[in-house]
């Protein structure tokens, strides 16, 4: 018997402190249709929104009076592991964007170079398990990962299944395509990368992905 769908809507927590910025963005990704977007304007308040009610996805601004966006997405993370956090920025600094994946952010958007349909399909690639970086951030990524100093032989640690699962990840396979290339379910591919992540003490799925590019997993 085939399950029955799910509710398709993604629900987006929208976290900035410019209101006319937030409005603008809520406004757009809802004519999309099949998005609901809550708004917050300081990190304690996305905290707390995300504790009471954990959205699909978090756009999460990295400047934000107070605690930095850095530190309210470990704390995102901290509270609901499953939620995606979307980092948005003026800011193309590599400390930035290696602190924001350091802390479990899945993808990294620049506020003047990124337009609302790229914001829009962002939100949705998080939803559906998949990182998002610009391109020009992806190789400072690179950088950074190849300056980090991991313990030997982390790789091992992992299952044969793990590393399968991580392989699939690092290709920016979505949960339900590695799911279906693997023939196990979605639910199974989840709690893999769940437990990869804690092996190799890593928050995000896409400092796996980095970490498997680095070291030649994908042989």
């Amino acid at each position: 018997m085939t399950e029955p769908e799910p509710d398709s809507t993604i629900r987006v927590l929208l976290v900035d402190d410019q209101e006319l910025f937030r409005r603008g963005v809520k406004m757009v990704l809802e004519a999309e249709g099949g998005l609901d977007v809550d708004e917050a304007d300081d990190g304690d308040k996305a905290v707390a929104s995300v504790e009471a009610y954990p959205p699909d996805v978090v756009l999460l601004d990295v400047r934000l009076p107070g605690r930095s966006g850095v530190e309210i997405c470990a704390a995102i993370k901290a509270v609901s592991p499953s939620t995606a956090i979307i980092m948005l920025t003026a800011s193309d600094e590599e400390q930035d964007l290696y602190q924001s994946i350091k802390s479990g952010a899945s993808g990294y958007l620049l506020k003047d170079g990124s337009t609302y349909d790229q914001v829009a399909e962002a939100v949705r690639l998080g939803a559906s398990g998949q990182s998002l970086i610009t391109p020009s951030m992806a190789t400072k990524l690179l950088d950074e990962f190849v300056t980090m100093t991991k313990s030997p032989g982390a790789g091992a640690q992992l299952t044969a299944r793990e590393l399968q699962v991580l392989r699939h990840v690092a290709t920016g396979q979505s949960n339900r395509e590695i799911a279906e290339d693997l023939f196990i379910s979605e639910n199974t591919v989840k709690n893999h990368i769940r437990n990869l992540l804690e092996k190799l003490q890593m928050k995000s799925r896409m400092e796996a992905a980095m970490y498997a590019v680095r070291s030649n997993l994908l042989d």
